[in-house]
Order: C-alpha cells, then sequence, then structure tokens
C-alpha cells in the first residue's frame, strides 16, 4: 500500500459525487443571503401557513425569495399556493423551482410526486440527502431570502438544515396555551444544543373578533408566545390574529395575504415581515 493509500480511522475518503455536491451546496449558499428556518415544537400550530404567508410578504415587498418545504411526509405548501405543477430540470441538470410569482418561488417533496396522496416512508439518511439536494441541486439564483418550512418537533429535517446551513435562523412558532408553549421550550432548547439561532418567536393563532358581538375572544389563551420569548430573552416579532379566512385561503391555494390583504391577520404579517427585514438590514 502507497503512502496515498493511507486513511486514518474515522476519516473515509468522499467520493467525487459527495464532493461535488458539497462544492454546489456551497455555491448555490454563497447566493443566499438570509436563511429562516420556520419551526415549530408541535404540529396544528400554523406552521405552513405561517411559512407560507411570511415568504410573499417578504415577495411583496420586492425582495427575491425562495420557498423550501422539507416537510417530506405532509408537504403543504404546493398545495396552499395552489400549485400542482412538478419540478422540471434545466440545461445544467438542475431543479428548476416553481414560480409563483415574479419574486416567489418554490420546492417540495410533492411536486416530484406524480402521485400526490402517495405516502413517502423514508429513514433519516434519505430526509437529510433530499434536503441537500433541495439546496445543492436547486437552481435557486441569487436570493434574498430562503424561507424553509420544516415538518414539527426537532428531528432530522430541521437538524438537517443546521447542519448544512450554517448562517440558519429558526423563526419559532407557538400558539398561546401551555401545551404549545411546553413543546416551544424544547424547541429553544433544540436550537441551543445545536448552536441554531433563533430570529424570534411568533404567536399564531392568537385572539380574535367575535363576527356577531364585535368583541375579542381568546380561544387558545393569549400572550403565551410574547411571555415565552421574554422568558428566553428572545425577540417576540409578533402574533397573529385567528381568522377562517385563513383556513379557507388555504384549503382554496390563496394565501389569505392575496385575497385578504387588509384583514388583521395580513397586516400581523406585514409587521413581522417589517420587523425581519429590519434586522436583516
Amino acid at each position: 500500500m502507497s503512502q496515498f493509500d493511507f486513511k486514518p480511522p474515522g476519516t473515509p475518503h468522499k467520493s467525487k459525487q459527495e464532493i461535488d455536491q458539497e462544492l454546489a451546496i456551497t455555491e448555490s449558499l454563497n447566493r443566499i443571503k438570509n436563511t429562516i428556518l420556520v419551526m415549530s415544537g408541535k404540529g396544528g400550530v400554523g406552521k405552513s401557513s405561517v411559512a407560507v404567508n411570511l415568504a410573499l410578504a417578504l415577495a411583496k415587498k420586492g425582495f427575491k425569495v425562495g420557498l423550501m418545504d422539507i416537510d417530506i411526509h405532509g408537504p403543504d405548501v404546493p398545495r396552499m399556493l395552489g400549485k400542482k405543477d412538478l419540478l422540471n430540470t434545466n440545461n445544467a441538470q438542475k431543479l428548476v423551482p416553481i414560480e409563483y410569482s415574479q419574486n416567489l418561488r418554490f420546492v417540495s417533496m410533492e411536486s416530484l410526486m406524480p402521485k400526490k396522496d402517495e405516502a413517502i416512508i423514508w429513514r433519516g439518511p434519505m430526509k437529510h440527502s433530499v434536503i441537500k439536494q433541495f439546496i445543492g441541486d436547486v437552481s435557486w439564483g441569487n436570493l434574498d431570502y430562503l424561507v424553509i418550512d420544516a415538518p414539527p418537533g426537532t428531528g432530522d429535517e430541521p437538524l438537517s438544515i443546521a447542519q448544512t446551513v450554517r448562517n440558519a435562523e429558526a423563526l419559532i412558532v407557538t400558539t398561546p396555551q401551555e401545551i404549545s408553549l411546553a413543546d416551544v421550550r424544547k424547541s429553544i432548547a433544540f436550537c441551543k444544543t445545536i448552536n441554531l439561532d433563533i430570529i424570534g418567536i411568533v404567536e399564531n393563532m392568537s385572539d380574535t373578533i367575535c363576527p356577531h358581538c364585535g368583541k375579542e375572544i381568546k380561544l387558545f389563551g393569549s400572550g403565551g408566545g410574547e411571555k415565552m420569548a421574554q422568558a428566553s430573552s428572545l425577540r417576540f416579532l409578533g402574533k397573529i390574529p385567528f381568522e377562517s379566512d385563513l383556513v379557507t385561503c388555504g384549503d382554496a391555494g390563496v394565501p389569505l395575504i392575496e385575497k385578504h390583504p387588509d384583514s388583521p391577520a395580513s397586516q400581523a404579517f406585514a409587521k413581522i415581515t417589517d420587523s425581519i427585514a429590519k434586522l436583516k438590514g
């Protein structure tokens, strides 16, 4: 065995394919200014709705935005945007993101599946691989923001993003009630453990206005997200009121801020977007 064949224990040679992918990821990330990982401690808090409307709100302010849906088992972004297109490749054999508007493009696992209701049964390594492909093998171009919609919890997907995108920042979505806040504490601990910066906390499904009497109703309580942010010395980005239109718009494939731009929730998204844009300069 020659000296060039020596391989120290624990440091296996990388294949050409692995080296090429790492170079592709680096090249892609060098063209993305800011990456925001939208995550939640538990499901059912409206995380995907926040990710979609946040990405669109940033795009409407003139920023170039990419939206990456890495919820492998339950991808919702294409349906929320009303897009059933499949991803295609360009001459360089890169995946081309689906265009929603001039400033917003997205990729999703569902956009690779001809049969939309087919179950994906994958373990961690497969998830990690497709996430790396969604970064390095997608022709994102120059982006001001890459918004990533992660599945709930602290599993493989957010960990893969933290390992791959070193400058990513987490935006944690919660609802006001204690059971949701308890899971948020775990998300905060997860971020601190893996050194993933947290840009702030958003409280979703906050107060709503009764359509009959006009009084404020606290369906799930109120203020829990802000108190959590203060207790954790984190930035509170704002609260989004509960609106039935947010549900119907998601089901219809039309984002709330497109159909009801003057609604209280749309205005809340606008304020949160302004805060993020100011922070990122």
